[in-house]
């Protein structure tokens, strides 16, 4: 294991980073990568607990700016998308080390937000226990997987009340849960917060006690929408915090910088610390 970072953060992210096989190449991906490169231009100080190869050349340059505490794997997880005339097909190809409470260091366990982001089964949300003084948020998606020797993945049902209950914000894709529809409204009934996206079509916020509201999003011509969930939670979470909790105003910026990230390919798409500023202010000036 890599030795304990020594900085303090406002932010931590626990997931995988990816290697996404793409006709271009090998391409750095996965929620953390989103979500940090977004949570940095907020101007907070980030943290990462994640696992991959020794010496993957694609964390090189990314490891140059974050903290990152590394647990060791033979593997770094990869993931291979392909499009056929059913749609798109995702495939596992290798899987990194799971993210267990002993591998969280001390020191950032006083993080002011923490953000789970597992793709492939590798975090166990019941670390929310961990984080009693901190705003956490689940982005579900990799919970909702599984897949056998194949690789091929599969939709998994994941629903665990007593975690569900405890964690302040849950954000997943209606795409997420096309198998399971129902789980929408089984989580909505239990979580504190859920924000469920809908693409262009803006999302629902469920809030315990109060009836669901709608939100919109900006119309934008999409280059490609991978990442767009992942800049919209990290969003959501920084923008909240930043903005003593008006939950209303953060889902419009979270809604704003997640239209950005389509705009443009890959990473390239995470918004700007200018885009950061420019967004929060006209969404403060709105009556």
């Amino acid at each position: 294991m890599s030795a304990p970072p020594v900085d303090d953060i406002d932010y931590l992210l626990i997931g995988h980073f990816t290697a996404d096989l793409t006709p271009r190449g090998r391409q750095l991906g996965g929620t953390v990568s989103y979500a940090a490169k977004t949570i940095q231009s907020f101007g907070l100080q980030v943290g990462i607990v994640s696992s991959m190869m020794a010496d993957d050349p694609l964390f090189s340059a990314f490891s140059e700016t974050i903290q990152i505490h590394r647990v060791p794997a033979e593997q770094t997880t990869t993931f291979e998308n392909i499009y056929t005339d059913d749609g798109r097909k995702q495939y596992v190809r290798g899987r990194a080390s799971d993210l267990i409470e002993s591998q969280i260091p001390e020191q950032w366990r006083s993080a002011s937000l923490v953000h789970f982001g597992p793709l492939v089964n590798e975090v166990d949300p019941a670390l929310v226990r961990l984080f009693p003084g901190s705003i956490t948020l689940l982005t579900l998606q990799g919970l909702l997987r599984e897949w056998g020797n194949d690789g091929l993945v599969r939709f998994k049902r994941w629903f665990v009340p007593e975690v569900i209950a405890e964690l302040d914000f849950i954000v997943f894709s209606e795409e997420d849960i096309l198998a399971d529809p129902q789980l929408e409204q089984d989580i909505a009934s239990i979580a504190p917060c859920l924000i469920v996206t809908r693409a262009e079509k803006g999302g629902t916020i469920y809030r315990r006690g109060a009836l669901p509201v709608n939100y919109a999003s900006p119309h934008v011509e999409v280059v490609q929408p991978t990442g767009a969930g992942d800049v919209f939670a990290a969003s959501l979470l920084a923008a909240y915090h930043q903005l003593d909790g008006n939950l209303p105003k953060a889902i419009d910026v979270a809604a704003e910088l997640a239209a950005i990230c389509v705009t443009r390919d890959g990473l390239l798409g995470v918004p700007t610390s200018a885009e950061v500023k420019s967004t929060i202010a006209q969404v403060l000036n709105k009556s």
